[in-house]
């Protein structure tokens, strides 16, 4: 690991252990808030983000740091996303823990230009820990990984409808689904990136493509040799985080029937 990695890993670490896990399966109903409709945050959510924030501001003082909980309360911090900055999902799957359920997780990324240059993604429970900088490979607790399908004849696909309108939710159950074997979506993009490169899913859909559920996976795939792209072919940038649509596979191959089939929509 390099040392950035190290300090990352130290720095989740402690953040999963002093702020989430010891909320895990232990919120009163006062520590769970709505904040949309499907969508809810918790006092670690929130305790995790300040512990990162306050972590990554001393890292590079120069940067900001944009985290999904400060983005909620002032939409301004996104103006960030388009230069050069941090970006901190303190919780992603907040929906499952919330519910004292698995997977979650803590994702990091820092940023150049909209872009993502390296990226890192912390699973709680299990303590894995993938990270990834731009030409340089992606890792899983610091190995070097490539990324592999599952191989069976019918690829494996975890699709999000959640987000989509009902138009085209119903094109996508009806053009693209059939051709894949389904599995469940686990909500909870920290978990889902690491199952398109270490062989349980082939490919996935997102619809909605906020930067702090994206940076780090989206690099981290595309590092591993699988690819994750918008339907059109172009790169994921940071800064059109209200642009629908991400599709991810372990492999371009993958990738390519995916999309044709989803251009016929």
């Amino acid at each position: 690991m390099s040392v950035l990695d190290r300090e990352i890993l130290a720095l989740v670490r402690r953040v999963s252990e002093e702020a989430i896990l010891p909320l895990y399966r232990a919120l009163d109903d006062g520590q769970i808030v709505a904040k949309a409709p499907g969508d809810v945050v918790t006092a670690a959510d929130h305790a995790a983000e300040a512990m990162l924030t306050e972590a990554l501001a001393a890292f590079e003082p120069t940067l900001p740091v944009v985290g999904e909980e400060a983005a909620h309360a002032d939409a301004g911090v996104l103006d960030a996303l388009a230069g050069d900055c941090w970006i901190v999902d303190p919780l992603d799957g907040t929906r499952n823990f919330a519910r004292g359920e698995a997977p979650f997780g803590i994702l990091v990324a820092r940023a150049e230009g909209g872009v993502a240059r390296s990226g890192w993604i912390y699973d709680c429970l299990s303590g894995r820990f993938c990270a990834a900088h731009e030409g340089r490979g992606a890792f899983v607790d610091g190995e070097r990984i490539a990324a592999r399908g599952t191989g069976e004849s019918t690829p494996v696909a975890a699709i999000s409808l959640l987000f989509m309108d009902e138009g085209r939710r119903e094109a996508v159950k009806r053009q693209v689904a059939p051709h894949y074997r389904l599995t469940d979506v686990p909500f909870c993009a920290a978990e889902q990136y690491p199952r398109l490169a270490l062989g349980r899913n082939d490919v996935s859909i997102f619809e909605r493509t906020l930067a702090w559920d994206h940076a780090a996976g989206a690099l981290w795939l595309n590092e591993a040799g699988g690819k994750a792209a918008r339907p059109d072919g172009s790169a994921y940038r940071l800064d059109e985080w209200d642009r629908p649509g991400l599709l991810a596979a372990a492999s371009p191959a993958l990738w390519d029937d995916l999309a044709a089939r989803m251009a016929g929509l």
